[in-house]
C-alpha cells in the first residue's frame, strides 16, 4: 500500500492513504493494525476502542445465571427471568408454542466464551396468530445511557455486536426500543449457514430526537425476536428512528417456532458507542455477578446463609434481617419458598431451637440495601436476647430467599 509522509510546520508529519482510504501498521510485513474512516482497527477489522465498563450490556457472555441453568415449558404467560441473568423471555397474544430456555456450553470455537443463551422450541406453531410475538430482551437503565446524548444533535452511534447460532437461517430482528420517548429502530440480520457459528455486528445511527430519562428505569432495551404475527410484521421495517408503529418492527422475521427441530444460541453480545465493534470486554466472573446482582439475588439454594435479629417483646416473635450483598436497582420485590420444613431454623439465647415452615415467615420491609423478615413460632422465646436464623438449601434448588429488582 502506498502512503506519502508530507512534512507540516503546523501540525507535524502527517500521513496520508492511497485510494482505499486505510493505513495499515505492519511489523515484518504482517499487518497488525489499521486506520480506517471508522478510526483505528485491528488486523480482523475489529475496534481497538479503549476504555472499561464500554459494553451496556450485562452479562453479554451468559455466564451468570443465578436462577438456575434450563428452564422448561415457556410459553403463553410465561413472560419473565427464567435461566441466563438480565435476559428476559418475552411472549405477547396468545402464542402456543412452547420453549426450553437455558445457560449451553455450546460456543464459538476460539472466542473466549465458556456459555451461551439458547432458545429451543418444543412445541411448534407452524402458524402464528396475528399477535404472537416471542423475543428475548434485555433492558438498560436510563441513568447507564446519559453519555449518548440522545435527544440532541450530539447523538452518539451504537454498534451491537454477538454470536448466533440456529438450525433456520433467514432474516432475523435486532431491534433497540426506547421507552421514555416509545421510539425503536430495527435492523434485519441473516443467519447464512444452519448449525453454524456466526459473528454480526450492527451499527445505529444515533436519536436525534427521542431523550433517554436519567433515571433507574429502563431507558433503552434490545430485543432479539425469534417469532411474530402480522401485527408487527406488515408494514415496512423501521431502519431509521421512530415513533413505534407495531407493523414495522418485525417485518421479514421468520417463524422460529415452526418446527420443533429449532433453536437458537446467542452469546458475545455487546452494544457500545461508536461506529464499528470492538473485541468482546471480558470481565471477572466476581465483577459480573455483583453487576447482576443488583438486579436479582438469592440465598445459595444448595448452601446456608445465617441472618442476625433479636426476639420481639411478644416472645414468640424474631425479626431477623438480610443485608444484600449488592445495593439494589430499587426496593426488590421478596419472596420465600421451603419444601421441607426445618430449613429455616431459629437459633436464639436461651440456647433454643426452633424449625419453621414457610407459613411462619412473614416478608417484612424492603428497601435497596436490606430487607426484615418477622418469624413467629407457638412457643415462647426470651425477649432481648440475640437472635440468628439458619436457611440452608435442600439440594433441590427450590429451598431460597429471592430479592427481585429486575427491570
Amino acid at each position: 500500500m502506498a502512503i506519502t509522509f508530507n512534512a507540516d510546520t503546523t501540525n507535524g508529519a502527517v500521513i496520508t492513504s492511497d485510494t482505499s482510504g486505510e493505513i495499515e501498521l505492519q511489523a515484518n510485513g504482517v499487518t497488525k493494525a489499521k486506520v480506517t474512516a471508522n478510526g483505528l482497527q485491528d488486523a480482523n477489522g475489529n475496534s481497538l476502542r479503549g476504555g472499561s465498563y464500554r459494553n451496556l450490556i450485562i452479562n453479554g457472555d451468559m455466564k451468570i445465571a443465578q436462577r438456575g441453568t434450563s428452564a422448561s415449558g415457556l410459553t403463553n404467560g410465561s413472560t419473565g427471568y427464567h435461566t441466563v441473568d438480565r435476559f428476559q423471555f418475552v411472549e405477547s397474544g396468545s402464542p402456543t408454542s412452547a420453549w426450553t430456555m437455558s445457560q449451553d456450553t455450546d460456543v464459538p470455537t476460539g472466542q473466549g466464551f465458556a456459555n451461551s443463551l439458547k432458545m429451543d422450541c418444543t412445541t411448534a406453531q407452524a402458524s402464528l396468530g396475528t399477535g404472537d410475538t416471542l423475543y428475548l430482551f434485555h433492558k438498560i437503565e436510563g441513568q447507564n445511557l446519559q453519555y449518548l446524548k440522545f435527544g440532541t444533535s450530539s447523538a452518539e452511534s451504537l454498534t451491537l455486536s454477538f454470536w448466533v447460532k440456529s438450525n433456520k437461517t433467514g432474516t432475523y430482528i435486532a431491534e433497540l426500543y426506547q421507552t421514555d420517548a416509545t421510539r425503536a429502530v430495527s435492523y434485519a440480520y441473516t443467519v447464512s449457514s444452519a448449525n453454524t457459528w456466526e459473528k454480526k455486528t450492527i451499527t445505529y445511527v444515533g436519536d436525534t430526537s427521542g431523550q433517554i430519562d436519567n433515571d433507574n428505569d429502563t431507558g433503552l432495551q434490545i430485543a432479539f425476536w425469534l417469532a411474530t404475527g402480522t401485527d408487527r410484521s406488515s408494514g415496512t421495517l423501521a431502519t431509521s428512528w421512530a415513533s413505534v408503529n407495531n407493523p414495522d418492527r418485525g417485518v421479514g422475521q421468520v417463524n422460529l417456532a415452526d418446527s420443533t427441530s429449532n433453536y437458537i444460541n446467542i452469546t458475545g453480545l455487546q452494544l457500545e458507542v461508536g461506529e464499528g465493534a470492538s473485541n468482546f470486554e471480558f470481565l471477572p466472573y466476581d465483577v459480573q455477578l455483583q453487576r447482576c446482582q443488583r438486579y436479582y439475588e438469592e440465598t445459595d439454594p444448595d448452601g446456608r446463609v445465617g441472618l442476625h435479629g433479636y426476639i420481639k417483646q411478644t416472645n414468640t416473635k424474631g425479626r431477623v434481617f438480610w443485608n444484600w450483598k449488592v445495593k439494589k436497582r430499587s426496593a426488590p420485590t421478596l419472596s420465600v419458598g421451603f419444601v421441607t420444613a426445618g430449613l429455616f431454623t431459629l437459633r436464639y439465647g436461651d440456647a433454643g431451637t426452633r424449625n419453621c415452615s414457610n407459613s411462619q415467615v412473614t416478608l417484612g420491609l424492603s428497601t435497596i440495601d436490606c430487607c426484615t423478615m418477622d418469624i413467629e413460632i407457638a412457643e415462647t422465646m426470651l425477649s432481648g436476647y440475640g437472635l440468628t436464623c439458619d436457611v440452608r438449601g435442600d439440594l433441590s434448588g427450590n429451598t431460597r430467599l429471592i430479592a427481585d429488582a429486575e427491570l
